[in-house]
């Protein structure tokens, strides 16, 4: 069974990759689901993990987490993608997952990604699986798991709803790439700070996007007189052609973006009142100088 997470050469993979954390201290946001005394890290602390699916917008760490609970938990991990996964892949993980049981005393978690593509009799497939333990069943969906997964799989899991990251966390991720990543350090990439602002709003809580972004821009970056590759507005004015917004036709991103207009009309009209939610307060970003000192 082919894993996800194979490497051959690190600097060959794209930024997103090279940076996804090995270790659970290292990964960033979900912090509802992952800070002390939350429901999900008390499972990872008592090492009894359950099937679980992970649902939220693409970018958020659904994979990432997957293989990080895996390793802090020490269990074999096999890692499928439902878009080109079939029956067989599914009859071959589970042989993988009974044979690393029989032989090695030793639990499989596997991971199933865009879970929501299989139809219900490839879902069905994965249920006595579940019941008798062969594996640690974690699912990743972008779509409400009430409407695209089956009950019966949806009973004998727990659902973790995984939020966009906020921008401080956003930037949080890119201080890490400019900081760690060989390949950015050795062009010596740096950023500006109204650049690292235009970033983190463009990426709408998406690491992976902010990620492949700081890559692209590094890549056209000008080489200043100290030999810095220096990302500034202009850079990124090439790369950024218009603010297109994440939208999913009929989705629960569409019925989020149409239930706050109504909100906001109604809000707007004099002699209507209708409840609403207070705004979150905005945290804003830690804005860095030019350079990051404490990378040595």
């Amino acid at each position: 069974m082919t894993d996800l997470f194979d490497s051959t050469s690190t600097a060959a993979q794209p930024l997103a990759a090279r940076q996804r954390p090995q270790r659970l201290e290292r990964y960033v946001g979900q912090s509802h689901l992952l800070a002390h005394g939350k429901a999900l890290r008390e499972v990872i602390e008592k090492g009894h993990l359950h099937s679980m699916i992970f649902w939220g917008p693409p970018g958020v760490g659904k994979t990432t987490l997957a293989r990080l609970l895996a390793a802090h938990v020490q269990v074999h991990f096999i890692a499928i993608s439902a878009v080109f996964a079939g029956v067989k892949d599914i009859r071959a993980a589970m042989d993988e997952a009974r044979s690393m049981r029989e032989q090695w005393k030793k639990r499989t978690l596997l991971f199933v990604d865009e879970v929501h593509r299989f139809n219900k009799s490839q879902q069905d497939a994965f249920l006595p699986y579940i019941e008798d333990g062969t594996v640690i069943f974690v699912g990743a969906t972008t779509e409400n798991p009430s409407f695209e997964l089956n009950n019966a799989i949806l009973s004998r899991c727990r659902v973790y709803v995984l939020q966009s990251l906020t921008e401080d966390e956003l930037q949080q991720v890119l201080d890490n790439a400019l900081c760690y990543d060989v390949v950015l350090q050795a062009r010596r990439v740096q950023i500006d700070k109204e650049a690292l602002h235009i970033m983190v709003r463009a990426a709408q809580g998406d690491a992976r996007t902010a990620l492949n972004l700081l890559e692209m821009a590094s890549d056209i970056a000008e080489v200043q007189a100290n030999g810095d590759a220096l990302i500034n507005e202009a850079v990124l004015a090439r790369i950024l052609q218009g603010n297109i917004r994440r939208f999913d036709k009929g989705g629960e991103i569409f019925h989020d973006q149409i239930s706050a207009l109504h909100k906001a009309v109604r809000g707007s009209s004099p002699g209507r009142s209708s409840p609403r939610r207070a705004a979150p307060s905005s945290r804003g970003c830690r804005i860095r100088a030019i350079r990051w000192p404490w990378c040595g």
